[in-house]
């Protein structure tokens, strides 16, 4: 459906973004890395107290919620599945970055979260672990790798998974209830994506 230009309401309680999806369908050609002290260590059978943690301090400035508002039993579900694999971007000996590409679906691979804590942007620890991510997710019998990000991450992402290789082929708004008001994330948290809570009768102009 497409939809006329306009402006169109967002229910109360709700935020809206728009969603880019990316993809290539060829093995792009090897970057080199940055230098840093990084490693990749693949995580099997990741505990689920650790991927929380993990994906919270990676995602919780982006305002990632989705998998925090999952039961353990359905998490455990999908990053225990023979066609998930998660890796952990470790400086320090500490875990710092978060890395999770899906095979489930024959041929393709979607890089189902990427992202390095605050502390590590801009020092290049996105591009090593993006060239991890290729390089893994190319040895294999797919066609095509795919990922999607909204405007409520980084503003650079779009143009970083660009550099990157891929080509925007979708564009869709998401709307869902804001984690923040339903304590799946610190109120605090994306501050960048204001928290507006509607009075019993909002005035609209």
């Amino acid at each position: 459906m497409i939809l006329p230009d306009g402006y169109y309401d967002i229910p109360a309680g709700k935020i809206a973004a728009i969603v880019t999806h990316l993809e290539m369908t060829a093995r792009p050609p090897r970057r080199d890395d940055p230098p840093g002290d990084w490693r990749l260590r693949k995580v099997d059978h990741p505990d689920l107290a650790w991927y929380r943690d993990l994906y919270r301090r990676v995602g919780e400035e982006w305002l990632w919620f989705s998998r925090a508002r999952k039961s353990d039993a359905d998490l455990a579900a999908i990053i225990h599945s023979p066609g998930v694999e998660v890796y952990a971007l470790v400086i320090d000996g500490r875990d710092e970055g978060l890395l999770e590409l899906d095979f489930r679906e024959p041929g393709q691979c979607e890089l189902g979260y990427f992202g390095v804590t605050a502390k590590l942007i801009g020092t290049g620890a996105a591009r090593y672990l993006m060239n991890r991510a290729l390089e893994i997710a190319w040895s294999r019998e797919v066609t095509r790798v795919w990922v999607h990000t909204c405007t409520f991450d980084h503003p650079s992402a779009v143009a970083f998974y660009q550099r990157s290789g891929f080509s925007a082929f979708r564009r869709q708004v998401e709307v869902a209830d804001d984690p923040r008001l339903d304590g799946t994330a610190p109120r605090d948290a994306a501050k960048h994506v204001s928290v507006i809570e509607w009075q019993a009768a909002a005035t609209y102009r």
